[in-house]
């Protein structure tokens, strides 16, 4: 069940297969949700042994509206947690030139072999800002609390 909240942005969508139902349309589920389940596009369930990548169809095609918005996909926590699916490039990026079917990249890291249905969740999308850039080489950075220190160093002693 879809939940209504006021949009702060509008995405166009296509639907791009015969497989799609009303049911596949991403929706946010709960009042505080961050992302949209994208949903299994598929004609017949599929199975996903262990350590095997699949990509799945969605059914959907976005367009989304300025340079300045990407679509990230994520794993969903459930399939994640239950099953150990998850996503094997980390989280996918929707860039905003790209209108092509959304197809998700899932991972079964788990030891079972696992089935995907046609409806299911596979995953969710996050629409959020992007900055363009310009880089500057410079000899020198500003000091910073952290500095150079990297994995695991948070709250070790000081150092550049």
């Amino acid at each position: 069940m879809a939940v209504n909240r006021d949009a702060t942005m509008r995405v166009n969508y296509k639907i791009v297969s015969d497989n799609f139902r009303d049911s596949f349309l991403p929706a946010y589920k709960t009042s505080g949700a961050a992302g949209m389940d994208l949903h299994a596009c598929i004609d017949e369930a599929l199975e996903i042994s262990p350590m095997q990548r699949v990509r799945i169809p969605t059914g959907i095609a976005l367009q989304l509206p300025t340079p300045q918005t990407v679509g990230l996909v994520y794993a969903r926590s459930g399939l994640a947690w239950k099953h150990g699916v998850g996503l094997p490039n980390g989280v996918g990026v929707i860039d905003s030139d790209y209108t092509g079917e959304i197809q998700v990249l899932l991972v079964n890291f788990g030891e079972n072999t696992v089935q995907i249905s046609p409806g299911d969740r596979i995953a969710q999308i996050v629409f959020a800002p992007v900055h363009t850039v310009s880089l500057v080489q410079t000899p020198e950075f500003s000091k910073t609390e952290r500095g150079s220190r990297g994995f695991g160093s948070t709250g070790v002693g000081a150092e550049d």
